[in-house]
């Protein structure tokens, strides 16, 4: 039996950042502090959280949209997850992401759905804040 997982969150960076977050291997290793891959291309593989996920991006949409075949490595043989990433501006400079995973064993569903909070959107909005932060120019004293 499988189930599905539907979260939203918003992030202080723009769709773009979001996405190439998610999509680009270093940004996403730099985020999670954890080996990343990700040919960033339709039917190319990818994998984070040191091999621990794997699986195929089935389609990128840069800035809007990402889809791929996901699975954990604890997961029992042959069970894979449908991901899908919706990105969506949130007013200026903002983003609404709005996952949603179907498939995922129902022995999985709990541990998946929180490590989503704590492993992903969690360290994206701080690595994003501190992206933005060293972006910023600094104010000279007068």
């Amino acid at each position: 039996m499988s189930k599905d997982i539907t979260q939203s969150v918003t992030f202080d960076a723009t769709p773009a950042a979001v996405y190439r977050a998610l999509v680009d291997a270093k940004q996403h290793a730099a985020m999670t502090g954890s080996r990343a891959g990700n040919d960033g291309k339709v039917g190319g593989t990818f994998s984070a959280y040191d091999g621990y996920i794997v699986g195929f991006n089935l389609e990128l949409s840069k800035g809007s949209r990402i889809v791929q075949a996901w699975r954990a490595n604890d997961w029992p043989e042959g069970a894979w997850s449908i991901a899908r990433f919706e990105l969506a501006p949130a007013g200026t400079g903002r983003t609404r992401l709005t996952l949603t995973q179907h498939g995922v064993p129902d022995a999985h569903h709990k541990a998946i759905s929180q490590g989503w909070k704590d492993y992903y959107w969690t360290p994206l909005g701080a690595w994003l804040a501190a992206r933005a932060k060293k972006a910023r120019p600094k104010q000279r004293a007068t």
